[in-house]
């Protein structure tokens, strides 16, 4: 497959982008109670105005690159809410003006990355972290393709392919945005040197190694010590810009439902990342603002 060099490959080649931060921890701060199955998801339909707050709150903390509040949208999550297909395609479209709204505050050059997430988000039942959801591959490739179409069609600068668990919905989500004129990146929800679904990381992110559509492979949603290990054999395996957007480092507890245990997510740690091929950095879950301007500081510095 052959695609043309795009405006965000050419960026990448200049130097590294800081991506934002966990959107669902900025809500959170922001006084919004996400305690539902559509996650943030409901905001698009019921707070707009919140989700472009959070964006703007990661534009002044000097992100480049903002991630859509899509993750957790599908047609099959708010049809059980009611909603019909056009709604829902109008709220997934929402997502990716948003984030542009919000990236239109900054005098920087901003890019939008609207968020693909897997499937098992949209069962909410943390099969998302778990993967082999018993569905092929074709199956996988069906339910992902019409979001994947919708929020094409919204003009994103990349459709952000995250925190997938399992190599087979990483085969699904790559032959669903064939055709769909947007690049890609995929980033693997991992655990140690292992996906989520204890396929070796070194075969998942050979995948993409051959896919021009693909502007970039790493990983999300994992420990930052995880992410320190998976940048090298991102960039080896494929030879493509690695994209890291790790967690904090704290652990969930499900028995008191509270977080316990430090951040480990160091800004000092980027030199590393970026020396090993890292070009899009950021953070995920519990990583917010402070944490990416002081993430940005340091690029600018170095």
């Amino acid at each position: 497959m052959s695609a043309p060099t795009t405006p965000l490959a050419v960026a990448l080649a200049r130097g590294p982008l800081v991506l934002d931060g966990g959107l669902s921890n900025q809500l959170a701060a922001q006084g919004c109670d996400l305690s539902d199955d559509l996650w943030s998801a409901r905001l698009l339909a019921d707070d707009p105005g919140q989700i472009e707050q959070a964006h703007a709150a990661y534009v002044e903390a000097g992100a480049r690159v903002l991630i859509t509040a899509s993750y957790q949208a599908t047609f099959e999550g708010f049809a059980r809410r009611g909603l019909g297909r056009e709604e829902t395609a109008a709220l997934l479209r929402r997502s990716v003006e948003l984030a542009r709204r919000a990236a239109g505050r900054a005098e920087r050059e901003m890019w939008v990355a609207a968020s693909v997430g897997p499937y098992g988000a949209m069962l909410a039942d943390g099969s998302e972290y778990r993967g082999r959801y018993g569905l092929s591959v074709a199956e996988l490739e069906r339910f992902h393709r019409p979001r994947i179409e919708t929020l094409a069609q919204a003009g994103p600068d990349v459709l952000a392919l995250e925190t997938v668990p399992d190599m087979d919905e990483a085969r699904a989500l790559l032959r669903a945005v064939r055709g769909c004129g947007v690049p890609v990146w995929l980033t693997y929800s991992i655990a140690g040197e292992h996906t989520r679904a204890g396929q070796p990381l070194a075969e998942a992110f050979a995948l993409a190694a051959g896919d021009d559509q693909v502007v970039a492979v790493g990983v999300n949603c994992c420990a930052p010590g995880d992410a320190d290990r998976a940048v090298t054999q991102a960039a080896r395996i494929t030879g493509k810009p690695v994209v890291l957007y790790p967690n904090s480092g704290e652990g969930w507890d499900e028995q008191t439902r509270s977080w316990r245990g430090g951040s480990t997510f160091e800004p000092e740690r980027v030199a590393g990342w970026q020396a090993a091929g890292a070009r899009l950095i950021g953070g995920c879950c519990r990583v917010g603002p402070d944490r990416i301007a002081a993430l940005a500081a340091h690029l600018e510095n170095r």
